[in-house]
């Protein structure tokens, strides 16, 4: 499909894409795993991990824990997030216009997010978003974290939209690789790393730091 062929389906991921929240979640790893004895950078961490399910990122952190330790360490880590993070959600700037816009045209959406369903609550339901989605899906559902597609994979099949007919948002190469191994289009969201991070995926058709960049893109003209 051409770069500058309207969408026929949007699918945003959620942590840093659809909110600006990743410097919450690198506390919150931050905060777990020093109390750990872990050494933990940051920038380093983004890179290796986003888009990982959080069980998917801990057990080789933490080789000797076992099912249910790894189950509770994911989970502590979640609330120091959430109670951190909680009271500052706030949409990109530009993502409430462009989900109007969207919705008005019949255009379908989903979300694929690493995320567990308490965060995924968090963000959506406070800023009343879960209506406008067809779909929400996450590893709780049984999927794989990105880099596997399996979640844009089936995004696409519950909106019956085939997968090079989806755009992708998405703010870590994970993602991006995702998508990529989809077969979908993508759009780097520049809220943790800059467009040179993304310049080896051939199917970023843009990079942006926040939605309102994206209002002339030919692939956003649906309506």
């Amino acid at each position: 499909m051409r770069n500058d062929t309207p969408a026929g389906a949007l699918i945003f991921d959620m942590d840093g894409t659809i909110v600006d929240n990743m410097r919450f979640h690198e506390d919150a790893w931050g905060k777990l795993l020093t109390s750990h004895g872990l050494p933990f950078d940051a920038d380093d961490f983004f890179q290796r991990t986003a888009g990982m399910a959080v069980g998917e990122i801990i057990a080789p952190l933490f080789p000797q824990a076992t099912p249910a330790e790894v189950i509770a360490l994911g989970e502590a880590k979640e609330v120091f997030y959430r109670d951190a993070y909680r009271g500052h959600v706030e949409a990109l700037p530009g993502l409430l216009p462009l989900i109007a816009r969207a919705a008005s045209c019949g255009v379908p959406m989903a979300v694929a997010s690493a995320a567990p369903p308490e965060n995924i609550a968090l963000v959506l339901d406070t800023l009343g978003l879960r209506p406008h989605f067809a779909t929400v899906i996450s590893p709780s559902q049984g999927f794989r974290g990105k880099p596997h597609p399996d979640m844009f994979i089936e995004a696409a099949r519950r909106m019956a939209v085939a997968p090079e007919a989806c755009l992708v948002f998405e703010d870590a190469p994970n993602g991006i690789e995702a998508a990529r191994r989809a077969g979908m289009r993508a759009v780097a969201m520049l809220t943790m790393l800059g467009a040179d991070a993304f310049a080896a995926y051939d199917n970023v058709i843009a990079s942006a730091a926040d939605f309102n960049a994206l209002d002339r893109l030919p692939a956003l003209r649906f309506g």
